[in-house]
């Protein structure tokens, strides 16, 4: 099924042409012009995302915001405002807001904003029976993912610092709750800290609190993300992207357990576990001094190193089949995949991972004409690989420079697909003279025969 947004705001031109665009991309959505109406929305169904803007009747203080987090937890909240304040943003950052931004909106940066947002959460968003959240499951029967269970189990009842890398869409904060829900501090809060969503300079008020009067526009206390890690788990996504002069603050928090909030002289104690999770090379880091390597040992006590799919077998069938269910229970039309699409999803390199294969099965749900998913139902380039009876073939590491080969391999596909597998329509379509598509097709073993007579 689409994912679902709510649109929240007082401006009826700004409301209509943003809900149009994101129709457009296949978003499904319900607008609201106040935080009553906004909070009578949350309460009646499931959103995927809420845009919120700030100066708006029941908003004006942050209203919606407070109350949202307090009675819709799950659902991510992207401050959409035209009258930014460093007080408002420190706030909406402190209460967890999934990004900030300022009109008049970019649309690219708006779509790229909504789209990172919705697809972590619903890789993050247990699924429900009855009405009932049940824990995270780790799903998979490969050896690979086994490995990281077995890793799960035997941290969780202990207090010991875990770092979780891999690549995007791999199930790192799947993993990372599995964590804290088989933990002692499960009846604790589990509170995410998005490295990359706070600016750099609002960052040490955002993590550490600020006192009243520590800055321009820090009108009351505020206590920070830590405190609210008190008894339960601090969770650091996208670690990588952490401030440089950060770190060393943010080191000396972990090795004391206690801190300074800004304009403080006073230490505040937290009892919290420390999971964090990136997607970037820290021991690369650490050699270009970008990442402190004392930082980097305090956190990676134990490291776990989450497979790519393509590397699980089997499970991509598994996943898939679990979306399928997914998907059916939120009117999603299919109930089975067709063989071929199976055989297909078998061979295919997934770059990117879970959230890829979960958004395939989800569109093709929601769009197909019965209740089989076939290749017709899937996005272009699985559609065309299809069609030239090539595999993409799967990488064995998780190098930048695989992907990026992979991706130049499944486009070569994708435009020699359409074109029939003529050469001069492939590469005028694609920016290249005849000489180099001809080359870049060596490189991938790639004949122009392979795609005639199959568009």
């Amino acid at each position: 099924m689409h994912a679902r947004l709510l649109l929240a705001d007082d401006e009826p031109l700004f409301l209509n042409t943003t809900a149009q665009l994101l129709r457009r991309k296949g978003y499904d959505c319900v607008c609201v012009n106040s935080a009553s109406a906004a909070m009578q929305a949350l309460e009646r169904e499931p959103f995927d995302a809420a845009l919120v803007d700030l100066n708006m009747p029941g908003n004006l203080g942050l209203e919606l915001l407070r109350s949202g987090r307090e009675q819709f937890p799950r659902v991510p909240l992207i401050v959409v405002t035209g009258a930014p304040s460093l007080p408002s943003a420190i706030e909406s950052v402190r209460l967890g807001i999934a990004d900030y931004i300022l009109k008049p909106v970019a649309l690219e940066a708006l779509l790229a904003s909504v789209g990172r947002i919705v697809d972590r959460h619903r890789e993050a968003t247990p699924a429900t029976t009855s009405g009932k959240t049940q824990r995270p499951e780790i799903l998979g029967q490969s050896d690979a993912i086994q490995r990281v269970i077995e890793i799960v189990h035997r941290v969780a009842e202990s207090d010991i610092n875990v770092l979780i890398s891999g690549e995007n869409g791999t199930g790192k904060e799947v993993v990372a709750r599995a964590i804290h829900d088989l933990s002692r501090r499960r009846r604790g809060p589990f509170q995410t800290i998005d490295c990359a969503a706070v600016p750099e300079s609002l960052f040490e008020s955002t993590l550490f609190g600020h006192a009243r009067g520590a800055f321009t526009g820090a009108v009351a206390e505020q206590p920070g993300l830590l405190r609210r890690c008190d008894r339960g788990t601090a969770f650091f996504d996208e670690l990588g992207e952490l401030p440089l002069a950060m770190q060393s603050k943010l080191l000396r928090a972990l090795q004391f357990r206690r801190f300074t909030p800004v304009g403080q002289h006073t230490e505040v104690e937290i009892d919290a576990r420390f999971i964090s999770a990136t997607n970037r090379d820290l021991e690369a880091a650490i050699a270009q001094a970008m990442f402190r390597r004392d930082l980097y040992y305090r956190l990676a006590v134990v490291h776990v190193r989450m497979p790519p799919l393509r590397e699980r077998g089997d499970d991509v069938l598994m996943f898939a089949e679990h979306f399928l269910a997914e998907a059916a229970a939120i009117g999603g039309r299919a109930s089975s995949i067709a063989e071929d699409v199976l055989q297909l999803f078998r061979g295919y390199a997934w770059p990117g991972n879970i959230r890829e294969l979960s958004n395939v099965i989800f569109r093709a749900s929601s769009l197909c004409e019965g209740t089989q998913i076939g290749l017709a139902d899937l996005p272009d380039e699985l559609r065309d690989l299809a069609r030239s009876g090539t595999r993409s073939r799967p990488m064995t590491g998780n190098s930048r420079r695989e992907i990026v080969v992979s991706a130049e391999r499944n486009y070569l596909i994708r435009i020699l697909g359409r074109h029939g597998g003529n050469v001069t329509q492939a590469a005028r379509e694609a920016g290249l003279s005849r000489q180099g598509l001809y080359k870049l097709m060596h490189k991938h073993q790639l004949r122009s025969q392979e795609f005639r007579d199959r568009r």
